[in-house]
């Protein structure tokens, strides 16, 4: 074999390093060819980035906050209340609508104690039924109109409060057309027969007596009256007080606790269909 020449020597071995040297900087079939991701400081709380507290992803997390927020928004929304079916204006079973009083007053329109009683009944949300004398409204029309205004329902009890059984047939009459125009009448007292029923039908105008006497007119006092009303409340019930004919002031604050105790049962309140 020939030698290679002695000034061949040294650039021989410079090649054979150079290809040694270059076969080691060559990567294996194993190594990763792209550069190191930089490494992320976990926060001090120990979640990874972009996971919530729960280690769901930011996404997941963002569209989790939006459906509470959206149900959060709904709930702070009042309920719809179902609507209630008023019942028809002349319709008078009374006890077919559920928990429904029906407050009467009589006597009145008077000066002093009418608007306190309406001031309670606007207080409880509640409707009533006024059978007021003709003379008391000659006097007060401001008030009858103060009772319609507030959505109550006006009743006749005649022109000065006579006892209708106790007159002839034509004073009855006089009596009650000199009174309120309305589809009700009450006789004073109660006090009816057969022809003061054909009588008032004359008039187009139903006779309504009262479920409930309070007698608050004998004026036994607040705790009193308040017992009469929740004693005696059923559904479809009328109950009787007074607005007029005397210092009403028990009536009023009997009035007022009972519609409190009363409303915690359920109980509402409708005017009569007058």
């Amino acid at each position: 074999m020939t030698k290679p020449p002695g000034k061949l020597l040294p650039l021989v071995a410079a090649l054979l390093c150079g290809a040694v040297l270059a076969q080691a900087a060559t990567p294996s079939d194993h190594s990763v060819t792209s550069a190191a991701a930089p490494v992320t400081q976990t926060p001090s709380h120990g979640l990874q980035p972009g996971t919530s507290k729960r280690g769901e992803p930011s996404s997941t997390k963002q569209a989790t906050q939006s459906t509470q927020s959206t149900q959060s928004t709904q709930s702070t929304q009042p309920a719809a209340k179902p609507a209630v079916a008023k019942p028809p204006a002349d319709d008078w079973n009374l006890a077919a609508h559920g928990k429904v009083l029906y407050l009467t007053f009589d006597d009145g329109p008077q000066r002093e104690w009418t608007p306190k009683v309406l001031q309670v009944l606007r207080k409880h949300k509640a409707q009533a039924t006024f059978f007021v004398l003709g003379i008391q409204v000659a006097q007060y029309p401001e008030l009858l109109a103060a009772e319609r205004a507030a959505g109550h329902q006006v009743g006749n009890h005649t022109w000065d409060h006579k006892t209708l059984t106790l007159l002839p047939d034509a004073k009855v009459r006089q009596e009650i057309a000199t009174g309120v125009k309305s589809k009700c009448l009450r006789p004073p007292t109660g006090a009816t027969n057969a022809k003061i029923a054909a009588i008032a039908a004359a008039y187009r105008q139903r006779q309504v007596l009262w479920d409930v006497d309070t007698k608050d007119w004998e004026k036994p006092g607040a705790a009193h009256i308040e017992h009469a009303i929740l004693a005696g409340a059923r559904p479809g019930a009328i109950i009787l007080m007074h607005d007029g004919g005397g210092n009403r002031s028990q009536t009023v604050a009997a009035l007022d606790r009972a519609l409190t105790k009363l409303t915690k049962l359920g109980y509402t309140y409708r005017a009569l269909p007058c």
